[in-house]
């Protein structure tokens, strides 16, 4: 029985914004979708133990899911009236005009045309985001909290608060026309980083990373990269994602222990992800003002040309982070400059930085920040006060890699009584 729970989790994970999109596409009601998609999964909890995995599962839940909607339609016909009323609606206004420069026509994924569904500006920016994880990435809504470093309950409302926002407000499920992409990308642009972010660091679970994610919002940046080739964000969005997803191999130990940085193989770094990475921060920052993701990228390639730790450009990267801050500020950013300028200045002028931080609410429950201090003070000899913050960062982890890390250098710092090396990022 369990092994088969496990291949409908992955089949639900590999599927789920697939299966979400076709129904929604057919039926025009988000609700349904979700509850119809969860029901056929449910249906392969019965059905698969005893007559084995379908060679198609994909195709096996959404005919389930399919039935299950029609279903409830036949019983429901107040419901299925409104439905109907949103179909002609959305055929009226007819189909957009084409995105694509290059004359290829449509979008080339249902999965896209949701993605700019959910990020329509008559949603509240943040619940663009938070909808799209929940709906296309697959997360559970504990999962989109953490990404966001709020509650569960005020993420389910936030989820709920923007579907609601869809069925009131009429939003149909269509590609945007030419004259909408501008202001609609930087929405889609920021669910995709989401989804690599949850990718790259998982929030919870036994494993560091999901490369499964992160493959995934690589291959929905590649789409819109050849939608849009003169975006020069995407490409940036896209560079940044390459570069950083090249270390994938060497981030985790045999056992799925964490490697920082430092003490990383970059022989095991994909050197094909690097160079086109590479190409693709020139193409963001040529022609005009740098984006966020651009300079995030050229970020990213430092670290990547460098031979090792001690040889990176510091100089260069604390001040591309200043370009950042300037750009789009955040608590993150500046926590990320402090480590940058510890590696630069030495670890008393980056935890000067990191303790002027210490108010920020979205700091209080991220555990990259005590664990952050925890190092600097740990290479500054306060081991006291280190052991102190890694147990905060301990507290605060998601996954086990990362626990079992924090564990180690707690350890190391009540038993041992050294300072040790000095950190780096993973």
């Amino acid at each position: 029985m369990e092994p088969v729970g496990v291949s409908v989790e992955a089949v639900f994970r590999e599927e789920h914004g697939r299966l979400l999109a076709a129904l929604v596409r057919r039926f025009g009601d988000l609700d349904l979708a979700e509850e119809v998609a969860s029901e056929a999964v449910e249906a392969a909890l019965i059905h698969w133990p005893a007559e084995g995995v379908p060679d198609r599962p994909g195709a096996w839940l959404m005919t389930t899911a399919r039935r299950r909607a029609v279903d409830r339609l036949r019983r429901d016909r107040a419901y299925a009236a409104r439905l109907a009323i949103l179909q002609v609606e959305a055929d009226r206004a007819g189909p957009a005009a084409p995105a694509d420069p290059g004359g290829d026509g449509d979008l080339p994924d249902e999965r896209l045309q949701l993605f700019f569904t959910c990020a329509h500006p008559a949603l509240a920016a943040e619940d663009r985001v938070a909808l799209t994880l929940r709906c296309l990435a697959g997360l559970a809504t504990p999962e989109v909290a953490r990404a966001f470093l709020v509650p569960p309950a005020t993420m389910a409302q936030r989820i709920v608060r923007a579907k609601k926002k869809i069925r009131q407000a009429r939003i149909p499920f269509r590609v945007p026309g030419a004259d909408e992409l501008p202001r609609r990308l930087p929405g889609v642009l920021g669910v995709i980083y989401s989804v690599f972010t949850e990718g790259y660091a998982a929030s919870s679970g036994p494993d560091l990373q999901r490369l499964d994610l992160a493959e995934e919002a690589i291959r929905l940046t590649r789409i819109l990269r050849r939608l849009l080739p003169a975006e020069r964000e995407v490409a940036g969005l896209l560079g940044l994602m390459l570069l950083v997803h090249a270390r994938r191999e060497a981030r985790t130990g045999p056992d799925g222990e964490v490697v920082l940085l430092d003490d990383q193989d970059r022989g095991r770094w994909d050197g094909t992800m690097i160079e086109e990475g590479g190409g693709l921060v020139v193409a963001a920052l040529s022609g005009g003002p740098p984006g966020p993701y651009g300079v995030q990228a050229a970020i990213a390639a430092l670290h990547d040309e460098a031979a090792d730790v001690a040889t990176t450009d510091w100089p260069q990267i604390v001040a591309l982070y200043d370009v950042l801050l300037a750009l789009a500020p955040s608590p993150v950013a500046a926590l990320n400059r402090a480590v940058a300028v510890a590696m630069r200045d030495g670890p008393e002028a980056g935890l000067a930085l990191l303790d002027g931080l210490a108010g920020e609410p979205l700091l209080r429950a991220y555990h990259p920040y005590p664990a952050a201090r925890a190092d600097l003070l740990r290479r500054l000899g306060r081991l006291g006060e280190a052991a102190a913050a890694y147990r905060e960062a301990l507290a605060l982890a998601g996954t086990e890699p990362e626990r079992a890390h924090l564990r180690r250098r707690l350890d190391a710092v009540t038993s041992s009584g050294t300072a040790g090396p000095p950190p780096g990022p993973a």
